[in-house]
């Protein structure tokens, strides 16, 4: 803990800024940043950290007032176990199949991205009637309706930066060669404006975007007008589908290539019915690619832990991302069914 502590320090750009004080801030995400601390220090080649340093056993640690205890061991092993999954070419960081592995994701998360100190919306700008974006050599116009989100109950209304990154993502794995869409079968579930879709349209795929019944009438405008030009390489239909329920025969028949979703782990409330379609659409060979806003580190965890009995889930780091459209506010999941 020495190194932990003498590292501790104003002016060292990974000490958190605590604002007025620590008592704003959860035991939880603290401890979450220390051990992104220890992580990003383990990880780079000039690390200040006594060599070797395989592992770092938390003990009690009192920072700015806060007493915290922890008793994980992080191993740098575990730490570096990246792999293939699915039919992504890239490697992903897998998470642990035990009972702990979620809280530690996402104190890793809260830890070395600090979401709640970076700039929301850095992609999109929901008070906009539309969105437009560049892609895959087409201009995009996205329409929004901001007047929807005073509504209760509605969402998918307006874009949120997971759903450019998730876009991007597509389209940069693809051009890498370390994705294959075309001509493959995809469903996109909660698609909102339905950019996601379109962009997986544009890279060869035949796309179903799928939403709540009320959220159709946009869906369906964006994709006439942003996909009704001739040399579109894939195809995209609009489909009702509620979570929970039984998803229409040809949805699963036969099983779709890749499932996508951003912004969809929004509320414990919807994971239930969120994890029983995922597991309803999916066969052996189907990849699920999701992207995420990190608001509610609880939340996440919910979602994660619930996940990894049905699935193996593994984490996208952002150095494989589209170098131009990262945030630290967003996380991406590769998940394949066990």
């Amino acid at each position: 803990m020495v190194w932990v502590c003498s590292n501790l320090r104003p002016g060292n750009p990974l000490t958190p800024n605590f604002g007025d004080g620590p008592t704003k801030y959860s035991k939880k995400v603290t401890k979450g940043w220390l051990l992104g601390f220890v992580t990003h220090h383990l990880k780079r080649s000039n690390s200040p950290a006594p060599a070797p340093a395989p592992a770092i056993l938390w003990q009690l640690f009192e920072f700015e007032g806060i007493k915290l205890m922890a008793s994980s061991t992080v191993a740098e092993s575990e730490m570096e176990e990246e792999i293939k999954l699915g039919s992504y070419g890239g490697k992903v960081r897998v998470l642990r199949q035990d009972e702990e592995s979620a809280a530690a994701e996402t104190m890793l998360l809260w830890g070395i991205q600090q979401p709640t100190f970076s700039k929301p919306n850095s992609f999109v700008s929901q008070s906009s009637l539309q969105l437009n974006l560049d892609a895959c050599g087409h201009y995009l116009s996205i329409l929004q309706s901001p007047s929807s989100l005073s509504t209760p109950g509605v969402t998918g209304s307006v874009m949120w930066d997971s759903g450019v990154v998730l876009g991007k993502f597509l389209e940069h794995a693809v051009d890498s060669g370390l994705l294959l869409l075309h001509g493959k079968k995809v469903v996109e579930l909660g698609s909102g404006c339905g950019l996601v879709g379109c962009i997986a349209a544009l890279l060869g795929a035949q796309v179903t975007l799928t939403d709540l019944p009320d959220r159709l009438r946009l869906l369906k405008k964006n994709i006439e007008t942003n996909l009704r030009h001739g040399n579109v390489r894939g195809s995209a239909v609009v489909r009702e589908l509620i979570w929970g329920d039984d998803p229409d025969q040809d949805l699963i028949d036969p099983f779709p290539d890749y499932v996508l979703g951003s912004d969809v782990v929004y509320s414990e409330g919807a994971v239930v019915d969120l994890l029983d379609t995922l597991v309803q659409l999916c066969g052996a060979q189907t990849t699920i690619f999701l992207a995420g806003e990190l608001r509610n580190d609880a939340v996440l965890e919910y979602f994660l832990d619930a996940a990894m009995k049905e699935f193996v889930v593994g984490r996208v780091e952002q150095t494989r991302w589209h170098p131009e459209y990262c945030s630290p506010r967003v996380a991406m999941y590769v998940l394949v069914k066990k």
